[in-house]
C-alpha cells in the first residue's frame, strides 16, 4: 500500500484539483509533499527503529499511515490534503526498512532469497497497477477512495503485526546502547534539510526550467552543501544516525549503487511507456496502466523462480544476467514508433521485467553479507533510500532529456519542412488534394494539410527523443554487467554467524 501510494494519486490529480478548487499546478503538491516527507524519513528510519524498538516503530508507522490516509480522504481543502500527505509520507517511509530488516533477521541465507522474492512481488506490482487502479477508482467512485482503501489494510496489518512479529533479542541490547548514547541532532537536521531540498529540486526542476529558476538554484546549492556537511559529520560521529562506515563493506557499497541504478530503471521505465502511450498515441491513463500490468504479473511469476535459484546459483551470475537481459530489452524497445499496437507496448514491459526479476532479490540478499546482525536496519534503510533516490533522479532526467531532445529533433526535422524540399512539397500537395476531394475549400484544405504535417513532425521528434533516451539507458545498464563480480559470494554453509 505504501509503494502504491507513490503512483496511485497521479491520474487523480485533475479530479483532486477540481474537487478542491485548486489549479493543476497546485495539485502536484499532493505528489511532491508525499515524496519529500518519504525521502526525509527513509535514511533515519533505521536509527528510529532501534531507538524505540523495531516492532513498536513499525506499528507506529502503520498507524500513522492508516490514520493519515483516512484524513486525506476527508480533507476539505488542498492545504489540509498536503498536510495529511506529509504525515502519510512520514509513516510510509519507515515501513519498507523495517519489513526488510524483519525478513533478514527471520530467515537464514538459503531461505532469505524466497522471502525477499515474495516481498519483492508487492514492491514491483504496486507501481505497475497504481495508475490503472487509481484511474478506475477515480472514474467509478471518487478520488477520495484512493486513500480510503488503505484503512482496512492498515488495520489488518496492525492486528497481524501485534500477533506475529517480535523483536530479536539483540534489538533490546542495541536499544539500551542507543538510549545511553548522545543523539546526533546535527545529523538529524542536516539529513532532513538536505534530502528535503534535493527531493523538491528533482520534483519541480523541469517544471521551473532548472537553473533559470532562482529557487531551484538556491535549493540545489543548499542541498549539496548540507549533504556534504552531513557525510563529514556522520563519518566522524561516534554515534551516527546513519552508519556510513558500512560502505567500507564492498557488498553493501556495491548493492547500494546497484539499487540506485535499479530505481532509475524501474521507476523510469514505469513512467516511460505510459507517458508515450498517453501523450503521443492518445491512450487513457487506465489503458496505459494496463500496458504495464502484464509485465507486473510476469514479474510476480518470476520472483519465486529467482528466489529458488538464488540458493543454487551464484547470485552474482543472476545479477549480471539480469543487467544483460534488461539491456537487451531496452535495445529491443528502440524499435518503438507511433504505429505500435497495445500488444507490442505490453511486450516491451514484459521483456524489461524479465531482467528486473533477476536484480532485486539477489542484490537485497548479497547486501547483508558481512554485515553484523544489529546493522540490518541500516542496510535496509540505505538500500531503500538509494532505490527511491535513483527513481527520483531517473524520472527527473527522463523529463528533462525528453523535452530537450524533442526540441533538437524538431528543429532538425523542421529544416526540411520547406518549399525547397521535394518530399515535403509532394506530401503536402497530396494531403491538400485529399482534403479538397472531401469537399473542403482549397484554402482551408491547405491550412489543414500544414497542420497535419506540423503534428507529424512533432510526433516524430518526440519519438526520436524516446529512442535516444532508451538507447542511452541500454548502454549504461550493459556497462554494469561486470559490477556484481566485485561482490563476495555467500558461503555454501550459511548456518554460522560468520555468514552474516
Amino acid at each position: 500500500m505504501e509503494v502504491l501510494d507513490t503512483s496511485i494519486a497521479n491520474v487523480a490529480l485533475p479530479h483532486i484539483a477540481g474537487g478542491l478548487s485548486a489549479s493543476q499546478d497546485e495539485s502536484t503538491w499532493v505528489l511532491t509533499s508525499y515524496l519529500v516527507s518519504n525521502a526525509v524519513i527513509l535514511p533515519i528510519s533505521a536509527w528510529l527503529s532501534v531507538l524505540v524498538g523495531r516492532k513498536k516503530f513499525y506499528m507506529t508507522c502503520v498507524c500513522m499511515f492508516t490514520i493519515s490516509s483516512f484524513l486525506c480522504g476527508l480533507a476539505p481543502t488542498l492545504g489540509m490534503l498536503v498536510l495529511f500527505r506529509v504525515m502519510q509520507g512520514l509513516g510510509g517511509g519507515g515501513l519498507a526498512t523495517s519489513e526488510q530488516a524483519i525478513l533478514a533477521d527471520t530467515f537464514s541465507i538459503e531461505k532469505r532469497g524466497m522471502a525477499f522474492a515474495i516481498y519483492g512481488m508487492a514492491v514491483v506490482l504496486a507501481p505497475a497497477i497504481g495508475p490503472t487502479l487509481g484511474g478506475w477508482i477515480t472514474d467509478n467512485y471518487s478520488w477520495r477512495w484512493i486513500f480510503y482503501i488503505n484503512v482496512p489494510v492498515g488495520l489488518l496489518s496492525l492486528y497481524l503485526t501485534n500477533r506475529i512479529v517480535e523483536d530479536p533479542p539483540y534489538m533490546k541490547t542495541e536499544r539500551q546502547k542507543t538510549l545511553q548514547n548522545p543523539i546526533d541532532y546535527m545529523g538529524l537536521g542536516l539529513i532532513a534539510v538536505g534530502i528535503g531540498c534535493l527531493q523538491y529540486v528533482l520534483d519541480k526542476g523541469q517544471e521551473l526550467d532548472w537553473f533559470s529558476s532562482r529557487k531551484i538554484t538556491v535549493l540545489l546549492v543548499a542541498s549539496i552543501a548540507t549533504l556534504v556537511w552531513f557525510v563529514v559529520n556522520e563519518w566522524e560521529q561516534a554515534y551516527p544516525i546513519i552508519d556510513l562506515r558500512l560502505l567500507r563493506q564492498r557488498n553493501f557499497a556495491a548493492s547500494a549503487f546497484m539499487m540506485f541504478v535499479l530505481g532509475m530503471v524501474m521507476f523510469g521505465t514505469t513512467v516511460l511507456i505510459p507517458q508515450f502511450l498517453q501523450v503521443l498515441m492518445g491512450y487513457t491513463a487506465e489503458q496505459a496502466g494496463m500496458a504495464l500490468s502484464l509485465g507486473a504479473f510476469v514479474l510476480m511469476f518470476m520472483m519465486p523462480v529467482v528466489g529458488r535459484l538464488i540458493s543454487r546459483v551464484d547470485p552474482r551470475m543472476l545479477i549480471s544476467g539480469g543487467f544483460a537481459m534488461t539491456s537487451m530489452a531496452l535495445f529491443h524497445m528502440t524499435t518503438i514508433n507511433l504505429q505500435i499496437d497495445f500488444r507490442t507496448a505490453a511486450m516491451y514491459r514484459v521483456y524489461q521485467t524479465l531482467g528486473l526479476a533477476f536484480l532485486f532479490i539477489p542484490i537485497s540478499t548479497l547486501a547483508y553479507l558481512g554485515i553484523p546482525r544489529h546493522k540490518s536496519n541500516q542496510v535496509a534503510g540505505m538500500n531503500n533510500f538509494m532505490r527511491n533516490l535513483g527513481g527520483s533522479i531517473g524520472i527527473s532526467m527522463l523529463s528533462t532529456w525528453l523535452q530537450r531532445l524533442s526540441q533538437e529533433h524538431q528543429v532538425f526535422l523542421s529544416a526540411h519542412a520547406s518549399a525547397g524540399d521535394a518530399q515535403f512539397t509532394q506530401r503536402l500537395a497530396g494531403l491538400t488534394q485529399t482534403f479538397t476531394s472531401q469537399g473542403i475549400p482549397a484554402n482551408e484544405a491547405n491550412v489543414r494539410a500544414y497542420s497535419m504535417m506540423s503534428r507529424t513532425i512533432t510526433g516524430q521528434a518526440s519519438t526520436l527523443a524516446y529512442v535516444d533516451i532508451i538507447t542511452i539507458g541500454a548502454i549504461v545498464i550493459l556497462c554494469l554487467t561486470p559490477l556484481p563480480f566485485l561482490m563476495k559470494r555467500p558461503p555454501k554453509s550459511s548456518g554460522s554467524a560468520a555468514a552474516r
